[in-house]
């Protein structure tokens, strides 16, 4: 899989949602190994974006579309200043991946040394997991060649993704977060929208 991040700030909220809501139905069908996108803003009118395609050769193509860059252009235009985009094809999924259904989705933006060790947290036996945070429907960690990763976690709603914080975990599990968020940024999505094949 390859993910491309894109984020950067929008107080045209309504019109950049506007352009973003025709890419599904005027683009996509042109668009091969396209899967899908997460999209949302936080609470100081950050927009961020995880798009998702089967590959890095298919997300090229698409970018190389005349069509795809006139839309560009005009979704450019509707944020505040500069945009910044990150792509990775070193990507792991938590359970299978992010959900459409997720009331609400956190994006965290960190960089580690050793992207190995984030890769082992994140595809370890899921089942302790699932069973103390029931809340988290899955999640996509996307890592840079230079160690700064973004993962997407969707949960079913924000007040049990709260609450779920408030769980510990074993105590190595512990020490593994301790490590991989140490200096991470989070970005709260809270009405956050989905598209898909």
């Amino acid at each position: 899989m390859f993910i491309q991040i894109i984020q950067g700030t929008c107080t045209r909220q309504d019109e950049l949602r506007a352009v973003l809501d025709r890419w599904p139905e005027e683009l996509a069908p042109g668009a091969d190994g396209w899967l899908g996108g997460t999209y949302g803003f936080t609470d100081d009118d950050l927009f961020v974006a995880v798009v998702r395609f089967t590959d890095r050769e298919s997300a090229m193509a698409n970018s190389e579309r005349p069509e795809q860059g006139r839309w560009a252009e005009e979704m450019m235009a509707c944020f505040d200043g500069p945009v910044e985009f990150h792509d990775s094809d070193d990507v792991t999924l938590l359970f299978d991946g992010g959900s459409d259904e997720a009331g609400f989705v956190q994006v965290i933006r960190g960089r580690v040394d050793d992207p190995e060790r984030l890769r082992r947290l994140i595809a370890s036996d899921p089942t302790e997991l699932k069973r103390m945070r029931p809340e988290i429907l899955g999640a996509t960690l996307a890592i840079e060649p230079d160690g700064t990763f973004t993962e997407t976690v969707a949960f079913t709603d924000e007040a049990s993704a709260r609450g779920g914080e408030t769980v510990e975990p074993p105590e190595d599990v512990q020490a593994e977060l301790a490590y991989a968020m140490a200096g991470a940024t989070f970005y709260d999505l809270h009405h956050p929208w989905f598209g898909a094949r």
